[in-house]
């Protein structure tokens, strides 16, 4: 089994967005939504525009853990947010599928849509739909260095399950490794 890895280099991330903002606005805010809170692409796809109209917060029920979580929406999401949903009605999926009607982006769509982008920018690491959550965990322990506010945020059982998802237990073995020599 591939173990999806967090994109670790902020100019890459960049890099991405930029490439999906070419396909269109919906592709991009669903990498940013996605990288900036952590969410898994099963919940994040099924968002409506209710759910993130004059909120502070996002509040869904899990679909993996059936749990009702609560997730901030950063100041910066939000004007991304506002911009996108200004027009759309409240019953209207926020990443929707177009195939017609008013479905919500299917896992397989929101995968190749991310694949194609990372592709055209040169990544040959393995990455997937939960490469966003992924690199959200790393980037927020790389800049607060609190395993347990994490721990917390993705409902991990313990520090080291948090710390290996993250990819944080396999950049502290190569650097160890990396200069080590007898």
């Amino acid at each position: 089994m591939n173990f999806v890895q967090p994109i670790r280099d902020k100019e890459k991330i960049n890099q991405i967005k930029t490439e999906l903002k070419k396909s269109g606005y919906r592709d991009y805010l669903l990498f940013v939504a996605g990288i900036n809170t952590g969410l898994r692409i099963s919940d994040l796809i099924k968002l409506k525009t209710k759910d993130i109209r004059n909120k502070t917060h996002i509040v869904i029920k899990e679909e993996k853990t059936e749990k009702t979580r609560r997730f901030l929406i950063n100041n910066i999401l939000k004007e991304y947010f506002d911009e996108y949903i200004n027009n759309l009605p409240d019953e209207e999926y926020i990443f929707k599928s177009r195939q017609g009607g008013n479905k919500p982006l299917t896992r397989v769509q929101a995968y190749r849509i991310i694949n194609q982008a990372v592709k055209k920018i040169g990544i040959t690491d393995h990455i997937g739909t939960h490469t966003l959550r992924k690199t959200f965990g790393y980037h927020h322990y790389q800049t607060y260095k609190d395993v347990a506010i994490l721990q917390d945020i993705f409902n991990h059982s313990a520090p080291s399950i948090t710390l290996r998802y993250i990819g944080i237990n396999d950049d502290l073995k190569d650097k160890s490794i990396q200069n080590f020599n007898l």
